[in-house]
């Protein structure tokens, strides 16, 4: 179910640059740690999700920033080439991506269906409550040769600012994530995250719940990201915003598998205290398949990358600041091969209506940088951010 043949696309819009530690190489020499790829067709800010056959499916963002369309795209050879795009949304320019923060989510859940979730445009349709903007949702149909209708998800907390995310696993749940405020027009002090989720594999969503009465707000105009780990439990990260001027990077954890509405307390992974809304996003990986993988959540504090490995319980079990132009790096995406390696990716240099670089780092099992393994490349395009996978042979791809 969900495949249907790949017709290649030319791999020359695929491969741009090879690289190992950073360095240039020619073509015919060895295999090289690190491929850096432009998104297909052009697109900006691209997701990517493996599933357990090594399919790596591709969502991406095409047009107007403020009204857009997400397209679809899977690899069966490690990216060398794409099956033809499909288009997710199913009224055309109803996907936004202005700011960076607020475009398209992927998961691939139960027999490697993907799942997609995005911040519908200022007239998208259908509407939230109250005429409001939708949080969109949709999934490849059974033919795996479309994506079924939209659908908006929110049926009571509408007042959506940073986007949302998605979530899937393989018994079939889904969940779609966002924040906004408890009561119409309240500040950032008073939002929260609500969660809908599904059981029947996207088919239909209950009403929304809340994850987390805590008070500590949610930074308006900051992203979020979910997952939902070989352990069974699902993850959130969110940035929260209080009266003191902190915005914290949040982790939030269901107490079993998602399906009971329970989560833990609201666990601080990195405080930062700043004036302005940073305007940032997270990414989580998972460093095996099995219930006792570890997850990985990699976000933006100060304007660097940190990438924490959390334990079962999920307290940090360890933390390390990945080198970078300080004060630059902005949206990570991580990537975990089978040898244990994690590639981190982030943006460097971009700001409002302004691209810039993207640069990456490989580290061993303890999370230690490898010698010789940053590397970066400009032509970043503006609102756009990376995104990478691993290959089964164990070499990583950087798309932007």
């Amino acid at each position: 179910m969900y495949r249907h043949a790949s017709v290649t696309l030319v791999a020359a819009v695929l491969v741009v640059l090879c690289v190992v530690g950073g360095n240039r190489v020619s073509a015919g020499e060895a295999p090289t740690a690190v491929v850096v790829a432009r998104v297909p067709g052009n697109g900006i800010q691209p997701q990517v999700a493996v599933d357990t056959t090594g399919t790596a499916h591709v969502i991406y963002f095409t047009g107007d920033p403020i009204k857009g369309d997400v397209f679809y795209v899977r690899s069966t050879d490690g990216g060398a080439t794409f099956s033809p795009p499909i288009r997710v949304n199913s009224a055309p320019d109803s996907a936004v991506a202005i700011g960076t923060i607020r475009g398209p989510k992927l998961a691939v859940g139960k027999g490697g269906r993907p799942h997609v979730a995005w911040m519908g445009a200022q007239r998208a349709t259908p509407r939230a409550p109250g005429d409001a903007v939708p949080m969109l949702y949709a999934r490849l149909n059974d033919a795996g040769d479309a994506f079924e209708p939209q659908r908006n998800v929110i049926t009571a907390h509408p007042g959506l600012d940073g986007g949302g995310t998605v979530a899937a696993d393989r018994e079939g749940h889904v969940w779609v994530a966002w924040h906004a405020p408890k009561e119409k027009d309240h500040a950032e002090l008073e939002r929260r995250v609500w969660v809908a989720r599904s059981d029947d594999g996207g088919a239909t969503f209950g009403p929304e719940q809340l994850a987390t009465d805590a008070p500590t707000g949610v930074c308006g105009c900051c992203g979020m990201a979910a997952t939902a780990g070989p352990d069974g439990r699902v993850r959130l990260l969110f940035r929260s915003a209080d009266a003191r001027g902190q915005r914290d990077m949040i982790l939030l954890t269901s107490r079993t598998d998602g399906a009971s509405n329970a989560w833990d307390a609201p666990a601080t992974l990195a405080a930062w205290k700043v004036s302005t809304c940073p305007m940032s996003t997270s990414a989580f990986a998972s460093d095996g398949a099995t219930a006792a993988a570890a997850t990985l959540a990699a976000f933006e504090t100060a304007g660097h990358i940190d990438l924490t490995r959390l334990s079962n319980d999920d307290a940090p079990d360890k933390t390390r600041r990945l080198p970078g132009a300080a004060g630059q790096c902005k949206h990570p995406a991580v990537a975990v091969n089978g040898n244990g390696e994690t590639l981190v990716v982030w943006a460097e240099g971009t700001g409002w209506q302004r691209g810039g670089a993207v640069a990456w780092v490989r580290l061993d099992r303890e999370l230690n940088v490898i010698a010789g393994s940053e590397g970066r490349a400009d032509g970043l395009p503006a609102w756009s951010r990376p995104a990478a996978f691993a290959r089964p042979d164990g070499t990583f791809v950087v798309m932007y």
